[in-house]
């Protein structure tokens, strides 16, 4: 077979490639977790404020909830477009969509203007982010995935990972500092609102540097292949979609087990402990927003970290720590934060975050490897949207309704150690994937955990 058609891409290239991906998940993350703060915070009393107070944070929750049902007709969306059209100009669409509908809830009418149309139109918007976000995480980490080289793939993806963490700072941020200026009439008449129309310019800046960056070279090489087979064969070429079910069945599955943990415990320790330490453990709204700003900011820092870990001593190892770790953190977490002190609270979300990104650090690369190239978008996102439904949507929305029936943290940490269980079952039964070749997956012969890597081994 032929060399590579494309050369591996310098270290100043693969940079701006990441820069693009970061910047442009992190503002789509910011998007999606501001309506989750907002949730938390400002949406029970401006659109259920007919409810009791807990009632109307289910609500809430439910609506965020609804954003997540979106996400796996995203993923089916944009995976099958992103596989046959390539990934830039879907994230482009992608990104245009979460800013668009960000943008619109900034400018919603609420209960008290409108009635019962308020939460509707609220719903609908939720609707498109969870859609759109649905179709970005998989071409984001394919992108930086397909560009860089095998020895360093963990490090390098687990880069666009950051703009989950990063997103949560910024949206915790503005808020933190909206409530701390503005008094709590001001910030639940108009200032909730500024978050939300900020979106619009970082969705400009977004588009600016992601238009900038080439489309992906494993994926262009791939599809030259396709149109030759095409050509010479006289058939159509299967829908991805088709063919990730029929050849990567049971990579899907492994995936959307892997998935639980890692977006149960993050919706656990980042949305639903805005509820908690506000109502169980009396603390302050301020107080609460600052421990996930902190967190955050530690979160962002040791995901590249883990990431790197991931390609020295494999996908699995690293992941299952961070599965481990999440689910006997669980009640040390809950009692730091009966404790009502700051500290603890920052040290329960802080050590929870640290084991959630060995999950999710390693997780763009594993996932990017289970796949071949011309079904990879495709398998990836359904892999971790589709076990989005079941995970991320319904964490918050049941931990609420366990405190509300129990007033106890204990059936929510056995919640969280459950999804713990699960992950840890997924990610024994995968097979590792670390030295395997993106250009050529399926001819790519099972390695021993010991081998050394080659530097940049492709194949067309």
């Amino acid at each position: 077979m032929a060399a590579s058609a494309s050369a591996p891409p310098t270290t100043r290239s693969l940079k701006r490639i990441v820069a693009a991906s970061l910047i442009g998940t992190t503002i789509e993350w910011y998007d999606f977790f501001l309506y989750g703060s907002a949730a938390a915070l400002v949406f029970p009393k401006l659109f259920f404020p007919e409810s009791d107070p807990l009632v109307g944070t289910l609500l809430s929750f439910l609506t965020y909830a609804v954003g997540f049902a979106a996400r796996p007709l995203g993923a089916l969306v944009f995976g099958h477009y992103g596989d046959r059209l390539g990934r830039k100009k879907l994230l482009v669409l992608s990104l245009l969509l979460m800013g668009a509908a960000t943008f619109a809830i900034g400018l919603l009418p609420t209960h008290a203007t409108v009635g019962v149309a308020a939460p509707i139109l609220l719903t609908v918007l939720r609707l498109v982010q969870g859609f759109a976000l649905g179709g970005e995480w998989g071409g984001a980490v394919l992108l930086v995935s397909e560009h860089g080289d095998a020895k360093r793939r963990g490090f390098w993806a687990s880069w666009p990972q950051t703009g989950a963490p990063a997103g949560q700072l910024l949206a915790t941020g503005v808020l933190s500092a909206l409530t701390a200026l503005l008094s709590d009439s001001a910030f639940g008449s108009w200032g909730w609102r500024i978050p939300f129309l900020l979106s619009g310019v970082l969705v400009i800046v977004g588009l600016w540097i992601r238009l900038s960056v080439d489309e992906s070279p494993v994926f262009k090489a791939a599809l030259a292949q396709a149109e030759a087979r095409k050509g010479a064969a006289s058939a159509a070429e299967k829908m991805p979609l088709v063919a990730v079910l029929r050849h990567h069945w049971r990579d899907v599955l492994i995936a959307m087990g892997a998935r639980m943990a890692e977006n149960i415990s993050y919706y656990v320790i980042t949305a639903f402990i805005l509820v908690y330490a506000t109502t169980a453990a009396d603390l302050s709204k301020q107080t609460a927003l600052n421990a996930v700003l902190i967190a955050s900011a530690v979160h962002f820092a040791v995901i590249p970290m883990w990431g790197a870990l991931s390609d020295r001593f494999g996908r699995k190892p690293i992941y299952l720590i961070g599965a481990v770790g999440v689910g006997l953190w669980m009640f040390p977490f809950f009692a730091l934060i009966d404790s009502s002190s700051f500290g603890s609270l920052l040290l329960a979300v802080t050590v929870g975050l640290i084991f959630h990104g060995a999950m999710y650090a390693p997780q763009a690369a594993f996932f990017s490897e289970m796949f071949a190239t011309r079904m990879r978008y495709s398998g990836a996102s359904i892999g971790a949207q589709f076990s989005s439904v079941a995970a991320g949507a319904p964490a918050p929305l049941i931990a609420t309704a366990l405190l509300e029936n129990y007033h106890s943290s204990t059936l929510i940490s056995l919640y969280v150690i459950a999804a713990a269980l699960i992950t840890v079952l997924a990610v024994v039964c995968a097979k590792e994937t670390r030295y395997r070749d993106l250009e050529n997956i399926e001819a790519a012969p099972e390695r021993d955990a010991s081998a050394p890597v080659a530097a940049d081994a492709r194949t067309a």
